[in-house]
């Protein structure tokens, strides 16, 4: 499968003060696990630059476990469209494999043309005029294959969903919240909700990039114009997101269950950190409504143990 080279290939191209992240999450409706690889290369504002991930298993009721590999020395940009940051591990579309300690993963999904989702304007991610952008190349995956933990395997059903995304810029926010919801059917929710690092900036309340796509169609048209728009309450176990739009009306509340979550310390090129909670089997509401001669609900989906969701704080 040839993915789209402006949404999934690496940008990096050698320069100092840049983070770029590929990472697939998914969970399985019959056993409902879920799980969380990470790829990332920083190139340290001094210093030499370095690849390192780690993946995370999610299973009901039972500890999280995270596992890490590198990091290793960053090898040159590639003008191709697969990836192994460390040895041991690698995205390969249209699939990802690899093993870190007590964790084994060897998945695909269909290979199918997929169009990228754009959380950000497709015009911001190939200018790179904001500090980070983040795209979806492969929305709305059926993943199939097997997850090993301690020589167990895990055989994934068909009903396990999940996407690819990537993430290039200076680093982290001050502050953000992230959802992938499957809502079935195809239709998917990303959302990234942050507050920017620049000075004055970072005193602003969180920015929203929202994009639904309901069978052909994503709203909004532009995720930055409609962005102001949408007001966002950061915070743990729960988080929403919510805004009108026209003639349509978003709310969308997030729980990251603490038994279900893992913390997970992020590195910015220039040396700052940041912590991120993360679960792959988390909970979410989204109601769409839409207004006629008064608002009616269009749209209604929850999700129980398969939304995916983090909230990064600092330090």
């Amino acid at each position: 499968m040839t993915m789209p080279t402006n949404a999934l290939s690496q940008r990096w191209r050698g320069q100092a003060n840049r983070l770029e992240a590929w990472y697939a999450t998914l969970s399985d409706r019959s056993s409902g696990i879920g799980l969380w690889v990470h790829h990332e290369m920083v190139a340290p504002s001094a210093g030499e630059p370095y690849a390192h991930g780690w993946t995370a298993l999610f299973r009901p009721s039972q500890p999280v476990v995270l596992e890490r590999f590198g990091p290793s020395p960053a090898g040159p940009h590639l003008p191709t469209d697969s990836y192994a940051p460390c040895s041991g591990s690698a995205i390969d579309p249209p699939g990802i494999r690899g093993s870190a300690g007590r964790l084994a993963w060897d998945l695909h999904w269909g290979t199918a043309a997929v169009r990228p989702l754009w959380t950000f304007p497709s015009w911001a991610w190939q200018r790179e005029v904001l500090p980070a952008a983040q795209v979806v190349p492969v929305p709305n995956a059926s993943f199939q294959g097997t997850i090993a933990l301690d020589g167990e395997t895990f055989t994934l059903s068909g009903l396990t969903r999940g996407n690819l995304a990537h993430i290039y810029g200076h680093g982290s926010a001050e502050r953000w919240g992230w959802l992938h919801a499957d809502l079935g059917g195809g239709d998917v929710l990303e959302i990234v909700s942050a507050v920017s690092r620049r000075p004055a900036m970072n005193r602003l309340p969180p920015l929203a990039f929202i994009q639904l796509r309901l069978g052909e169609h994503d709203w909004p048209r532009d995720p930055l114009l409609a962005a102001p728009l949408f007001r966002t309450q950061l915070g743990l176990p729960r988080w929403e997101v919510s805004g009108t739009l026209g003639r349509w009306r978003l709310r969308v509340e997030v729980e990251i269950p603490p038994q279900g979550a893992v913390e997970v310390g992020y590195v910015d090129p220039d040396g700052a950190t940041a912590t991120c909670t993360n679960s792959e089997i988390a909970n979410a509401l989204v109601v769409l409504e839409h207004r006629r001669n008064h608002w009616e609900i269009e749209h209604e989906w929850s999700l129980r143990g398969t939304a995916h969701s983090e909230i990064g704080t600092r330090p």
